[in-house]
């Protein structure tokens, strides 16, 4: 536990002391994954975007989904499907991390623990993007700004902590194994279907309702909607919260140690 500490410990000074560095591999990954198109960067805010707008208009429009808990739907929907965006874009990039970086893994002396989060901070941008946007929605529908909504920071934290355990493990794994890659997308999109990100966990049978919150996205999907919608604390949900932090950690410790284990014949494999 005290090893495990103090390389927790370690890596935030190094994220602190590489900052500038770290900043500069996030732009070149901006650059690198829309590299050759006229958009550029833009692609990364159009995509999301139209697969809300699409949501929206199959079930809102198609459907005529009614309005969940009294809010509309596609209020209700975003809250879902933002997070979930981010969630789904730093895992499934930063399990390619690794590979895609080997000229740092071989030749550069660097702490290779942080390839991952280049990732996540590059989702995280156009995260911040997306909030900005959830705010501007529910002003127009004439809902104000509260206290609840600071919870935001607290849940954006908590799907930090989740994506870097799962990508360590998985960007770590992915160099022996390339296979990782396709079965955490495929992962990805069994869990976008099994989370109740645009269909209300209510209307499943209520002996089932457990095993679906044993998913530790169904806290975040959830965690924005008390900021939003239901106002509701995090500390209110104490068994959820704590369940998920205890998975949670579990899956950095196992991602750190698997990493930690792997990488030292990173080099040999690239």
């Amino acid at each position: 536990m005290k090893k495990l500490l103090d390389n927790l410990f370690g890596l935030i000074r190094d994220i602190i002391d590489n900052r500038v560095f770290l900043w500069q591999l996030t732009k070149r990954d901006f650059q690198q994954r829309y590299l050759g198109s006229y958009l550029g960067i833009l692609w990364a805010f159009i995509q999301p975007a139209v697969t809300v707008l699409i949501f929206w208009f199959v079930f809102q429009v198609g459907f005529k989904s009614v309005p969940v808990d009294n809010f509309p739907f596609i209020l209700w929907l975003v809250c879902g499907m933002f997070p979930w965006f981010f969630l789904s874009d730093s895992i499934q990039s930063a399990t390619v991390s690794v590979i895609e970086s080997s000229f740092l893994v071989k030749k550069i002396v660097f702490r290779v623990e942080l390839l991952p989060i280049v990732k996540i901070v590059s989702a995280l941008v156009v995260h911040i993007f997306f909030v900005a946007v959830l705010f501007a929605m529910f002003a127009v529908y004439g809902y104000s700004v509260t206290i609840y909504n600071l919870q935001i920071i607290y849940y954006l934290f908590a799907m930090i902590c989740l994506s870097l355990g799962i990508s360590w493990l998985t960007s770590s794994l992915t160099v022996f194994l390339r296979d990782v890659g396709q079965f955490v997308a495929m992962i990805l999109q069994f869990g976008f279907w099994g989370t109740p990100i645009f269909w209300s966990l209510k209307i499943v049978p209520e002996q089932f309702q457990f095993f679906l919150k044993l998913n530790p996205a169904y806290y975040l999907i959830e965690g924005y909607r008390q900021c939003f919608i239901y106002r509701e604390w995090f500390w209110e949900h104490a068994h959820l919260t704590a369940y998920f932090w205890l998975v949670t950690a579990a899956v950095m410790f196992i991602g750190a140690w698997c990493f930690k284990k792997l990488r030292p014949h990173f080099a040999d494999v690239l």
